[in-house]
């Protein structure tokens, strides 16, 4: 096996190796984009909220487009998860910067994702260049062993 031909294997493992990293990468910048989103959510519904008076009636998503029918009991108060399926009631105040804390870190996160998703789109043109350079040689060597079997009638 010629030098070229393990170069050309090594490059598209490589190659392989940076696609798969990269679906990767984009799921995870995916899924913190989707739970920015759920934030932001969350808190303009807490920000509408706050002009509502005890005893308003709201319809509440249970999800599939289906509500229940419900009233404010507070605005003062609100439920917040904190992980792992824990909750507390914590005040409004607290629990805006709450949100906006979470926000902060995951657009930090996502952008730490999207430099890596760069980086390694980035490695991924240059392998592909690499490999169409060594595909190129690879490919003119064949057509000379072809014209030299065809010159000497084997």
């Amino acid at each position: 096996m010629s030098s070229d031909e393990e170069t050309f294997r090594r490059l598209l493992t490589e190659l392989r190796l940076l696609e798969g990293t990269a679906d990767a990468l984009q799921n995870r910048v995916n899924l913190v984009s989707a739970a920015t989103t759920e934030l932001a959510f969350a808190s303009a519904t807490m920000e509408g909220l706050e002009k509502e008076k005890k005893g308003t009636p709201l319809l509440v998503p249970i999800g599939g487009g289906s509500f229940i029918k419900a009233e404010v009991a507070t605005t003062e108060t609100m439920v917040v998860g904190i992980g792992a399926g824990v909750s507390v009631e914590t005040s409004r105040d607290e629990a805006r910067q709450t949100l906006e804390k979470r926000m902060a870190e995951l657009e930090t996160s996502r952008n730490n994702l999207q430099q890596q998703l760069a980086q390694v789109i980035a490695k991924m043109r240059t392998k592909r260049q690499q490999l169409d350079e060594v595909s190129v040689r690879l490919s003119g060597r064949r057509q000379a062993d072809d014209v030299r079997k065809t010159k000497s009638g084997t």
